[in-house]
């Protein structure tokens, strides 16, 4: 299994513990007749793909930052880069 595979699993994973504490929760609430109309198994749902796209996001950005010379360190270690001839 590749490595790329295995962090997609890592956050599906995340995402379901956060969406299957929501629906304990709305479980919890409705045993003691306490119910919110916004909180309903299509919105845990929503909230579940908003939260795996926004933390595949944030890897994207990351890792797009991280291999880009962006920084002030990655710059300076382009010209490096470029005044011995390597790039």
């Amino acid at each position: 299994m590749n490595e790329k595979q295995i962090k997609k699993d890592k956050i599906k994973g995340l995402v379901t513990l956060v969406t299957g504490f929501l629906a304990a929760l709305m479980g919890f609430l409705a045993t003691i007749n306490i119910e919110f109309s916004w909180l309903t198994e299509d919105s845990i749902n929503a909230f579940g793909v908003l939260l795996f796209s926004a933390i595949i996001l944030a890897v994207n950005v990351y890792a797009i930052w991280k291999n880009t010379f962006t920084t002030r360190k990655a710059q300076e270690q382009n010209e490096v880069l470029y005044k011995s001839g390597k790039k």
